[in-house]
């Protein structure tokens, strides 16, 4: 157990609140509480936080403005970005408002953030004045570690309490009505709602403006969908994108920006680090994403069934949410021709452990290989021309997590190229 681990648990949770609470407060008095120079929206829920925070940048900027935002993915500062290496999608209150300071000397008037519940539970979004919170959908993650779905829930419910201007939300969650209701003196919060066309959704505000996508086509090398008569087309795969460019759209939409601007900026993305990134086309597609939910998964698994699936997974966090290890195995076998369980980033837990937990739900069908590189290799020789190789977990990170806080330099992406190369020469 590290020192850090240990004073989690014996020192009361108050004092912890106090101790992250004035660090909050410290960092912002130390870098001039930059915020307030800027229009700030929050991205939160459990999946598509990243990618729609690059969504929004991209239209602010296509609409000319200049935008600091922070992502699991990259770090960007006006026309400087670099990438998250942090492993953390919301890094620590001091380089939080250390980066908002550098936007204002970047003569940035945006920031975009994204906002996670262990930062939130943590006051990394204290002393922050969010202009805006907006809502992707949420599903069971970090149930451990906030002791229940509830508990979760409602951390993610405090960038609404803190946003006090303009709340989006996706109308097709289940969870959708829990954070519209919120209600401030005088009503001073405008909502917006975004979802798919022809789902059977209860509108409970009368006051909410929703825009919702219709039409939708899922090609082999993008998407097609229409928002109020204008067509998008986007170079992406996942259904799911959908969504997060609705988000997007939601936040231009409520900020003056054009929806042909909005079309504009999203059409000209060609891909996301890590999110349903087309490694490689010939002589068969490899894709990486970061999916490491149950949700996740299966969202990503549905978006590729016009292909065999060859698929890569296995479990992050180790130590952590170990109810859902033999879900993602079930999901996997159900799903995939072939299946590969590996070794993503175990800290502390015997790896091999993990692997065991997940292949349990794969009902025997699942391959074990430890090595993530040999798992990698092992797909790539398993498939056709006709066949998809999906690999999970790890997305555009870095780094591999191994035991005594040690990590391994890793790239999914570029594993996958160089043992294509070695496979084809």
């Amino acid at each position: 157990m590290t020192i850090k681990e240990l004073a989690k648990k014996l020192i009361p949770s108050f004092l912890l609140n106090i101790y992250h609470y004035n660090l909050a407060l410290l960092s912002a008095v130390l870098f001039w509480f930059p915020s307030k120079k800027l229009i700030v929206i929050g991205v939160t829920g459990t999946s598509g936080k990243s990618t729609t925070v690059d969504f929004i940048t991209r239209i602010l900027e296509e609409a000319g403005n200049k935008v600091v935002s922070n992502s699991s993915i990259r770090f960007k500062v006006g026309g400087k970005e670099w990438p998250n290496n942090t492993k953390m999608g919301m890094p620590g209150r001091f380089f939080m408002q250390k980066l908002l300071r550098q936007g204002i000397k970047e003569k940035c008037n945006y920031a975009v953030l994204e906002i996670t519940s262990q930062g939130i539970l943590q006051y990394r979004h204290k002393f922050i004045n969010f202009k805006t919170s907006v809502f992707t959908n949420l599903t069971p993650e970090h149930i451990e570690a906030h002791g229940g779905f509830e508990n979760y829930r409602t951390e993610k419910l405090k960038l609404f309490r803190a946003a006090k201007n303009t709340h989006i939300v996706n109308l097709d969650d289940p969870n959708s009505d829990y954070f519209l209701k919120i209600i401030f003196p005088q009503n001073a919060v405008k909502k917006w709602g975004f979802g798919f066309k022809g789902l059977d959704l209860l509108l409970p505000d009368s006051n909410l403006k929703t825009i919702f996508a219709d039409n939708i086509l899922e090609l082999d090398d993008g998407l097609k969908f229409s928002i109020m008569g204008t067509e998008f087309n986007l170079n992406l795969l996942g259904r799911f994108n959908i969504y997060n460019a609705l988000a997007a759209i939601c936040v231009g939409l409520s900020e003056g920006v054009s929806l042909d601007i909005c079309k504009r900026a999203l059409e000209k993305i060609k891909d996301i680090a890590g999110r349903m990134e087309v490694v490689v086309r010939k002589p068969f597609t490899v894709i990486v994403d970061y999916a490491h939910t149950p949700k996740q998964l299966e969202s990503v698994y549905k978006s590729l069934q016009g292909k065999p699936l060859i698929c890569v997974l296995g479990s992050c966090g180790g130590g952590r949410d170990k109810w859902k290890r033999p879900i993602l195995g079930k999901i996997a076998k159900d799903y995939c021709k072939e299946v590969i369980i590996t070794n993503e980033d175990p800290y502390d837990e015997d790896p091999m452990a993990i692997i065991e937990d997940v292949a349990g739900g794969a009902a025997g069908k699942a391959q074990k290989i430890l090595d993530r590189r040999e798992a990698i290799k092992r797909a790539i020789r398993l498939a056709t021309p006709y066949d998809t190789v999906v690999i999970t977990g790890k997305g555009s990170e870095p780094w591999m997590c191994i035991e005594n806080n040690k990590k391994i330099p890793w790239d999914d992406c570029q594993v996958a190229r160089e043992e294509l190369l070695k496979f084809i020469n």
